[in-house]
């Protein structure tokens, strides 16, 4: 029986089914956490990612799977909840953030500050301290809340925000994946000997739930890929 100390630390890890909380649930994995999964349903047109969260759920071997329903499509605001159309083609579509924002309209008002908080109240329950979230500042599509400084900002958050921290305890977000490129974070996961062929990336996919392959997920994807030097398996016939 193992003592105490010899117990992984649970983690309370941010599961989209796509491939990059896939890696970095892996890699937290690979450095010994005990996963505790969560997968928001919050009103996606791309809900066949909620599919795919539980495939990759299994392939990881996860403490335990849970899924929530917050419907951010109450409030709109974004393409990803039916607010207008997925843009395509490499061209983005009209943001609601501002004159002269480069944010495109498929960001979700407020999501992973949303999604942190759930996972934070998980984790605390749990008595964890620790959370993984696969967001990237590299090869992304501009969304604020996949930046550093949103990290570091919510870190700060949940030290004033939750009991285990004014009692002095530090709540740390994990997010592995932060200054890779799709290709490294596919690299990566390639030597984790990972499955994306489990994984769902498009905004939207046909009645099928094959990727569009023209949306700005499926094209960040495929240029991973590509320069990875690997074939997306989730593309095979």
């Amino acid at each position: 029986m193992l003592e105490a100390s010899d117990r992984a630390r649970p983690a309370v890890v941010l599961l989209s089914g796509g491939l990059d909380s896939y890696t970095a649930a892996a890699i937290g994995r690979q450095q010994g956490f005990e996963l505790h999964a969560l997968t928001v349903r919050y009103g996606q047109q791309h809900a066949r990612e909620l599919v795919a969260a539980h495939d990759v759920a299994r392939a990881l071997g996860v403490a335990e799977h849970r899924e929530l329903t917050v419907d951010l499509a109450a409030f709109g605001g974004s393409s990803l909840i039916g607010d207008g159309q997925i843009p395509k083609s490499g061209e983005l579509a009209p943001s609601t953030t501002g004159e002269g924002s480069t944010i495109p309209s498929t960001y979700v008002p407020a999501r992973n500050t949303v999604f942190l908080a759930l996972a934070l109240a998980w984790a605390e329950a749990l008595g964890a301290r620790d959370l993984i979230v696969g967001v990237n500042a590299v090869d992304y599509s501009g969304y604020p809340d996949c930046r550093p400084v949103f990290i570091t900002a919510f870190e700060r958050l949940a030290a004033v925000a939750t009991k285990a921290g004014v009692e002095g305890e530090r709540f740390t977000v994990h997010a592995p994946l932060l200054e890779l490129s799709k290709a490294d974070i596919i690299r990566r996961g390639a030597a984790l000997g990972l499955d994306y062929g489990l994984t769902h990336s498009c905004y939207d996919p046909g009645p099928d739930g094959r990727p569009c392959e023209a949306c700005d997920s499926c094209r960040l994807r495929a240029r991973g890929f590509r320069e990875a030097g690997l074939r997306d398996p989730a593309l095979a016939t």
